[in-house]
């Protein structure tokens, strides 16, 4: 047996042992509990002590991080290697966000240079665009935008713009990512075309949701302005020939690499349309904040690392406790899109049930994600942590400081945030529901029924992240936070987060239906997907 064999069969031994504990206990057994599970980091207060494991279980997740050799993994991660080898690439999104200055290179080829050209570029006519020194092609200023793409080149975007967004913005930004033609027309609804810049984001210019929304998008441009339409066209792509066929102008095209994957991307040209809307120096400050975190995943040692300390508490309710579901629940409005983004991150990433090398994986891998902003999910799901016969291990987060003022209402907020962690891990005893209702005159018949119903079993594990503001650098380090964390999980289940072929069976047959639909003779699918087809075409 190797070493991480071993190592994973005494995690799972301690989760068996930590599964018969209550985790509200261990703060008296550990006098130091809170401070060994407890770091700052960039700016982030990261509480992991109401997780159900001991400081000796802890002790054992660490042994495994060695055994897996993440500090290896991390170095290969920073110096370019070959970390996606299904594909042949590097994954360097943190050579996006370096100061200037970094010599990161891919697979050997230096490409901090080439990075540092292109945030200027895209500082140059974010400036250019919000100073009214670039306009229309009728001489009017820019007060829209228009972002078309999707999955990775829609998640991050828009959790960037809701989280930093002022209340009324110099720059409407909307964005358009379903091929439902509601959502390019909602995009569109109100706008002028003589003020609207539309910025197309596609790695390959092919992608069919992005391409039909960017054709409507165009035509509308078209409509309004006639042939100076075009200047109004951005492009951000690795293909930038495919872009220009397109109609797009080669001043205006912005190019990104192939190392950089979509879900990775935010910090690229992709986040262009945030540059623009936010403006250049909220971007950079978001990077900062990113680079930020990059420095403190590479440098601190692992017991007092963020990102693996994250992960190691997700790999034990995963992976020890056999607990395949996790909810994240940001007290903040601006972060409601947070889920949605980890959703993406962290299932496209690591849904896998292949290694790396091929071969099965030999533990269950990623965490199903779901949440949305709380305190409005204590109306939803929220019955089902704290009584449901599932236990749901969830990151809640919280922002000390609003800057939207009414701070009777952030504290009323913060209160919920603290008051929920603490009820999901101590719960309340049949015996104190049973005393309270003695005390309401209830009847022992009446209590027998009402007891069970009042309990909270408790011992459902959070992990508390703080912020003392949501600023640019503070939501770029909890964002570089959420990526390292998903690529140590990745080490540790031998699995490769950098690809993501399980999209691909659904966009090829998607394509083929279209013309199924479209055509003269359907071919042959399933008794279902036919009859489906059949009816689609009115023929059913």
């Amino acid at each position: 047996m190797s070493d991480h064999e071993a190592a994973w069969r005494r995690l799972r031994a301690a989760g068996a042992a930590a599964a018969a504990r209550p985790t509200a206990g261990l703060f008296d057994a550990e006098s130091d509990r809170l401070s060994r599970m407890s770091l700052e980091a960039c700016g982030l207060y990261l509480d992991l002590s109401k997780q159900p494991w001991s400081a000796k279980d802890l002790a054992l997740a660490l042994d495994l991080a060695r055994a897996a050799e993440v500090e290896a993994a991390r170095e290969r991660l920073f110096a370019g290697a070959m970390v996606n080898p299904s594909e042949g690439r590097a994954a360097l999104h943190m050579a996006l966000r370096a100061p200037a200055g970094a010599a990161f290179s891919a697979l050997g080829e230096p490409v901090s240079a080439e990075v540092e050209t292109t945030r200027a570029a895209l500082a140059d006519i974010a400036r250019a665009i919000r100073s009214g020194d670039r306009r229309g092609a009728t001489g009017q200023p820019f007060t829209a935008v228009v972002h078309i793409g999707i999955g990775g080149s829609d998640f991050g975007p828009r959790l960037v713009w809701e989280a930093l967004r002022a209340p009324s913005p110099q720059i409407d930004l909307r964005f358009a990512a379903n091929v439902d033609p509601a959502e390019i027309t909602l995009a569109l609804a109100g706008l002028d075309p003589a003020k609207t810049l539309v910025v197309v984001v596609s790695k390959t210019f092919t992608t069919q949701e992005t391409m039909a929304n960017a054709a409507i998008a165009r035509a509308w441009l078209r409509e309004g302005l006639g042939e100076a339409a075009d200047s109004h066209l951005v492009a951000v792509s690795a293909s930038p020939d495919v872009a220009q066929a397109f109609g797009v102008r080669p001043d205006q095209i912005f190019g990104f690499r192939d190392w950089v994957g979509g879900r990775y991307s935010i910090w690229s040209a992709v986040g262009l349309s945030c540059a623009i809307a936010l403006g250049p120096d909220v971007f950079e400050a978001l990077l900062a904040g990113a680079a930020a975190m990059d420095d403190h995943f590479r440098q601190a040692p692992l017991e007092a690392n963020a990102p693996v300390l994250l992960a190691l508490a997700h790999i034990f309710n995963r992976n020890a406790m056999d607990r395949p579901v996790r909810a994240v629940v940001p007290y903040a409005q601006r972060l409601r899109l947070l889920p949605n983004f980890l959703q993406q991150l962290e299932m496209e990433s690591n849904g896998k049930r292949v290694r790396a090398d091929g071969r099965p994986v030999t533990q269950a891998t990623a965490t199903t994600v779901f949440g949305d902003a709380g305190a409005n999910v204590q109306h939803a799901f929220f019955q089902l942590m704290h009584q449901g016969s599932d236990i749901i291990p969830a990151d809640i987060l919280a922002v000390a400081e609003s800057a939207d003022g009414h701070p009777d209402s952030q504290t009323k907020l913060l209160a919920n945030a603290l008051a929920q962690a603490e009820a999901l891990m101590v719960g309340r005893s049949e015996a104190e529901v049973r005393k309270s209702l003695e005390a309401d005159g209830l009847s022992a018949a009446e209590i027998d029924i009402l007891a069970p119903q009042k309990t909270f079993p408790g011992d459902r594990p959070t992990s508390f992240i703080l912020m003392q503001a949501l600023t640019p650098q503070a939501l770029g380090a909890l964002i570089a936070l959420y990526e390292h964390k998903t690529f140590v999980e990745g080490v540790l289940w031998g699995i490769n987060s950098f690809d993501q072929w399980g999209v691909e069976l659904g966009k090829t047959l998607a394509g083929r239906i279209l013309q199924d639909l479209q055509g003269d003779a359907p071919r042959a699918h399933d008794p279902s997907t036919t009859a489906l087809i059949a009816r689609l075409r009115g023929e059913g």
